[in-house]
């Protein structure tokens, strides 16, 4: 078993799994033969472009040549499988990549093939040639000599010379899917004979990641462990991968935010000695098919390719949170992936995602992330764990946390008055908030951007006491009639500059309107006229985001027919040192000083005055 991978390797174009473009273009190269100078097969690893150089280099010797497919019958092409064929010459460039090498290799080009039609050189990891190197082989890359080619295979098609590639037939080979792995990896296991659960071979083929290679050589340690029948739990067990049933207690935890749920949880993953890299791909995945679920219900299904049993429980796991959080949890851990392997304390960093995630509606409110109102937390289908403890931050105490968002506290209510009160967070608070939840820049910026196209949309937060009845919410300034009266001061009387200031303050915080507190308002009864310090002060209000909200603030505290003007004053160019010491030595104190001391003007002031 554990030479599955030399037994199956391909020797055949027909035999090669995927890579179909680059498979006909090379089998048609050898049947009409237009063979170029050079080729250059670039892609992941395990992904046939060794095998693919072999069988095409195989093809060109064959003694049927030209043909399009070799016919390993030939003592030629059993040369080629075997490794002996004189004219087909393989150089591993991490060990032979030298200038010298290059050199050698330049003397054997001159010479012709000794058996078959064309002399082929396989360079393998061509890219650990060193610059030397590859400035020697430019030449015989250009202009080799006939029936001599050259097939560079690399995984690093960027640390190519732009001249080399530029003389060179590019070919970038592509990962598998997961279903084409998985079809291949059937194949081999009928042929080996070996019953086997669709599961586990699904399992596999995720694992592979891709690569042919790769999955080949899992498949053959997986049979390597079973002892018979490729079973599901063996795999995971031989592999060092979660079963579903991890997923699903991390589900139930995240919910409910059940913390200890949770620790034991992630303690059973880190005793277990799971793959964490692997485990956390598998993560993203249930997040991505819960947030497709969610959307477009059992539709999706088919795309998805899960079990019918498997898909039936994410399908409910699925109703069981909101959209926002699902896509915010997804979005956190494909982010979190990287920094969780490259710490250099995983676990901790494991644990940090993931009770990110389980307190993320404490965190955050989900509405600024998703842009989307809160659902009836009553909704069947639609809700959020225990009663008293649903995904919107709503305590089990009958009121709601403020977060450091600076939203405003919300006492408990009923589910449609709560949803027709909440207001959004600021856009400008949201994305501090979301770097110390571990929530990606892109995260934050796509809230933001929701949070503004809908900010004239949304109810402003009531008091307690308009909470506690159910209302309609206001509207927006962009829709008040225009005989309708303007918004009640926040502390009652006349409408006045200091009471926008304290509108301003009570409803976005102090910092929403950069440079707001540092200019002087005057209302006359129609026009707010901010002054400005100076003309960038100016611009600082009225361009841009700053504009926008206040003059949504503007309309909504003094009325829809209120207007919005700047100005500041010009100040005086400063005056030179020269004129400023011209006008001191003539004042007439200064005169009559020097009078009755009998004193001079300075040096410097008369050598001034000379020149």
């Amino acid at each position: 078993m554990a030479s599955l991978t030399a037994k199956y390797r391909p020797r055949r174009f027909a035999d090669v799994a995927g890579q179909d473009a680059v498979r006909a273009i090379l089998s048609r190269a050898a049947a009409t033969g237009k063979i170029a100078p050079a080729y250059m097969f670039s892609g992941t690893r395990g992904v046939g472009k060794t095998t693919i150089a072999r069988i095409f280099a195989k093809a060109l010797n064959c003694e049927k040549a030209p043909v399009a497919e070799p016919c390993n019958e030939c003592s030629l092409c059993r040369q080629a499988t075997q490794g002996t064929a004189v004219d087909i010459i393989e150089i591993d460039a991490a060990s032979h990549g030298g200038v010298n090498d290059v050199r050698a290799l330049k003397e054997d080009v001159g010479y012709a093939p000794l058996e078959g039609r064309f002399k082929v050189f396989i360079i393998d990891e061509a890219h650990m040639l060193s610059t030397a190197a590859f400035n020697a082989l430019l030449k015989t890359l250009e202009e080799p000599p006939a029936r001599v080619t050259f097939i560079l295979a690399s995984t690093e098609a960027h640390k190519f010379p732009a001249t080399i590639l530029s003389r060179c037939q590019h070919y970038v080979f592509k990962m598998l899917p997961q279903a084409d792995l998985a079809a291949h990896l059937e194949g081999i296991l009928a042929r080996e004979g070996v019953d086997y659960e669709p599961a586990a071979v699904r399992i596999i083929a995720r694992r592979g990641a891709g690569s042919v290679r790769d999955s080949i050589s899992l498949l053959g340690q997986a049979l390597a462990y079973s002892s018979g029948k490729l079973l599901e739990s063996e795999v995971r067990g031989c592999l060092g991968l979660a079963g579903q049933e991890v997923f699903f207690a991390l589900m139930e935890a995240i919910q409910v935010r059940d913390l200890p749920l949770l620790s034991r949880t992630l303690r059973q993953v880190l005793d277990q000695g799971l793959d964490l890299g692997f485990f956390l791909r598998e993560l993203s995945s249930c997040w991505r098919n819960m947030f497709l679920l969610r959307q477009a219900g059992e539709a999706i299904l088919p795309e998805l390719g899960l079990p019918a049993e498997e898909a039936a429980q994410w399908l409910d796991w699925a109703a069981r949170f909101t959209p926002a959080h699902i896509h915010a949890c997804w979005q956190m851990t494909l982010d979190g992936q990287q920094r969780v392997i490259k710490s250099l304390e995983p676990a901790q960093a494991l644990e940090l995602l993931l009770l990110n995630l389980a307190c993320l509606p404490d965190l955050i409110p989900l509405e600024a992330l998703g842009g989307q109102r809160t659902p009836p937390a009553g909704a069947a289908g639609q809700g959020g764990g225990a009663p008293g403890r649903g995904l919107h931050g709503a305590s089990s105490s009958g009121s709601a946390t403020s977060t450091a968002t600076g939203s405003a506290t919300l006492p408990s209510t009923g589910p449609s008055t709560l949803s027709s009160t909440l207001s959004a967070t600021p856009a400008e608070t949201v994305q501090p908030t979301a770097q110390a939840a571990g929530i990606s820049a892109e995260a934050t910026v796509s809230s933001t951007v929701s949070s503004t196209a809908t900010s004239t949309a949304r109810p402003t937060v009531q008091t307690t006491e308009s909470i506690a009845e159910p209302a309609t919410p206001p509207a927006s300034p962009a829709e008040t009639a225009p005989g309708a009266s303007p918004a009640e001061p926040a502390g009652g009387g006349t409408l006045s500059w200091e009471g926008f200031q304290a509108f301003v303050l009570g409803k976005n915080g102090s910092g929403v309107i950069t440079g707001l507190n540092q200019s002087r308002g005057e209302w006359n009864g129609a026009v707010l006229t901010l002054g400005c310090h100076n003309e960038t002060h100016c611009r600082q209000l009225e361009q841009g985001d700053n504009r926008v909200r206040l003059q949504r603030l503007v309309l909504e505290y003094f009325g829809p027919e209120a207007e919005l003007e700047f100005h500041f004053e010009e100040r005086e160019p400063a005056r030179s040192g020269t004129e400023v010491d011209r006008e001191m030595q003539a004042h007439p104190a200064v005169l009559r000083v020097r009078e009755a001391f009998e004193a001079k003007a300075p040096a410097q002031v008369y050598l001034r005055e000379r020149r």
